[in-house]
Formats: structure tokens, C-alpha cells, sequence
């Protein structure tokens, strides 16, 4: 079996990397729009994959940004139809290549964006993004935090002092191309050092005792 992982991993596909962020930007500063352009060329010119919430704001800024230089654009959305994502979660189509319609509403959308991203990275947000990073966060995914002119960041620096649960997989950093070879340098790591999906290896004590949460 280890032969054929090794073969299987010549093959592995291209690395898809989530960018989190809010839909509505009016609290975000004046960068926010560069900013999330900058990381979705920077995906782009890395050959990597842009994965989003399909929605407007700092996500569609990115996917904006990807296009631009000719790179793949991902969403997943909320809705369950294309009439439903329109329609009722007023939501956009362009900039993106393919559109999976989810039917799981904003929290099982999350679920499903950061679980098939190998990496995030949390620009300028609000619940949702804290939501999607504190999924991201018990995967074990590489995380990167995107400093700027916003309070994103510096909410997740406490939740993660707060967290009581060390996570060595999260960085932060105030330039979007700089995160972005960080996070493909981790997801490298990572497909050289295991197999798993899911890997939150914190949540069963084996001895017997109670879950550790």
C-alpha cells in the first residue's frame, strides 16, 4: 500500500487554497479591496487553486484578482440551486469557474469550503470568517491570518491565546503574497508528512478517560 500512496502522490492535484473573509466590507478599511485582489494573483501565479464561499465582499475581491491572471476560481455556495443563490442569498456567479451549490446554508457551507481547502487564509471578516477559521482551526489546516487595516486579526490573536490548544500551523503576516508562499510551503509539508483529511489528533483520549475538548 505504501507504494501506490507514493505513486498516487506524483499525481496529486493542485493545491486549493480557501480565502475567508467578510461579504460586507464597510468596516473593513481602505485596503481591503487590494489587498484581497493580491492574494487571489498571487494564488494564480503559483498555479494554485482559489476555493471561496462563492459570495461578494473580500472573497469576490479575491476571485476578482485570480481571474485577472488566469487562475482557477471555486465556490462554494450556501444554496442548494443557481435560482436559490441569486435569488434568495443574492449572490454573485462571475469570477468563478465552477459553483458547488451546497444546499447547506452559511454554517454547513463552511463546513464543507474549509474541509476540501488545503490551506486558509482569514483576510478582513466577521462571525462567518470567525466561524470558518475555528473550523480550519480544529482540522488542523494551515491557516494564514492576513494583517491590515482591520480588527480580524487581532480577534483571532486572542481566541487563539484564549484557545488553550496549541496549533503550530497558523501564521500571520501584513503581505498577501508572502502568506500565500507560506501557505503553499505548509500544504507541501503536510502532503509529504500524511494521508489524512481530517486531523485533529486531540480529540480521544485513548486510555479510556473522557474527550479532550
Amino acid at each position: 500500500m505504501d507504494e501506490v500512496v507514493k505513486e498516487a502522490k506524483k499525481y496529486a492535484p493542485k493545491i486549493r487554497i480557501c480565502v475567508s473573509g467578510a461579504a460586507e466590507t464597510g468596516h473593513c478599511g481602505v485596503d481591503a479591496y487590494n489587498q484581497g485582489k493580491d492574494i487571489g494573483r498571487a494564488i494564480a501565479e503559483r498555479g494554485a487553486v482559489l476555493v471561496t464561499g462563492a459570495t461578494t465582499g473580500f472573497p469576490f475581491f479575491a476571485s476578482i484578482g485570480a481571474k485577472e491572471k488566469g487562475g482557477a476560481s471555486i465556490g462554494f455556495s450556501p444554496a442548494s440551486t443557481v435560482e436559490e443563490h441569486v435569488n434568495r442569498y443574492k449572490l454573485p456567479t462571475e469570477c468563478l469557474d465552477l459553483i458547488v451549490y451546497t444546499g447547506f446554508g452559511f454554517s454547513g457551507r463552511n463546513l464543507l469550503l474549509t474541509r476540501s481547502s488545503d490551506a486558509v487564509i482569514v483576510g478582513c471578516g466577521r462571525i462567518g470568517t470567525i466561524n470558518e477559521f475555528t473550523v480550519a482551526y480544529e482540522d488542523r489546516k494551515p491557516i494564514g491570518i492576513l494583517e491590515g487595516s482591520w480588527k480580524t486579526d487581532e480577534i483571532i490573536e486572542t481566541i487563539i491565546k484564549n484557545a488553550h490548544r496549541e496549533n503550530e500551523k497558523i501564521v500571520f503576516d501584513s503581505n498577501p503574497k508572502r502568506l500565500v508562499d507560506k501557505m503553499i510551503e505548509m500544504v507541501r509539508n503536510d502532503r509529504d508528512n500524511t494521508n489524512l483529511v481530517y486531523s485533529n489528533p486531540r480529540t480521544i483520549d485513548h486510555k479510556g478517560n473522557d474527550c479532550i475538548l
